[in-house]
């Protein structure tokens, strides 16, 4: 059985952050954060743009695949957080993301898998397709936080 809330990193070691979830109150990420969420659910979607935009993330919410695509050609994400199952004929969280990744920029997106599925290929197919991290719903806004903040201080590194 898999517990309510899971953290799994797709292709490298579990960040020590999110090891020690007793660890204390992750701080809200950088403020100006960009972060594209996607969910066909209108409520998950707004309920997580509104936490992010509370802590200051500068945030766009999409219900759809191409509503997204569409956005973040104009929005220019850093982060995307993308439900897997979304309900359109020709797209899901999984195409979404390989399309977001293969566009100019992409190589520079952090990709979490937000969604319900937890089993072994659902996984496979997520990090086979570009994803950087998957959470199981629903999602702890602590272990986001936390996530969020280490990639922006990676990212801030990396421009030094």
């Amino acid at each position: 059985m898999v517990p309510p809330t899971t953290t799994q990193q797709l292709d490298t070691p579990v960040p020590a952050a999110l090891t020690n979830p007793t660890a204390g109150p992750a701080l809200p990420p950088p403020p100006g954060l960009r972060v594209l969420c996607v969910d066909d659910n209108e409520d998950a979607a707004d309920s997580l743009g509104t936490l992010l935009d509370a802590v200051g993330c500068d945030v766009v919410v999409a219900l759809n695949a191409r509503a997204a695509l569409a956005r973040a050609d104009e929005f220019r994400p850093e982060a995307c957080v993308l439900d897997i199952s979304l309900r359109e004929p020709d797209w899901d969280g999984c195409r979404l993301a390989q399309t977001l990744r293969e566009r100019p920029g992409g190589e520079k997106l952090l990709l979490i898998a937000l969604t319900a599925l937890g089993d072994y290929d659902s996984l496979e197919r997520m990090a086979d397709t570009g994803f950087d991290l998957h959470f199981t719903k629903p999602i702890d806004p602590q272990e986001l936080f936390r996530v969020l903040n280490e990639f922006a201080d990676r990212r801030h590194s990396e421009n030094k």
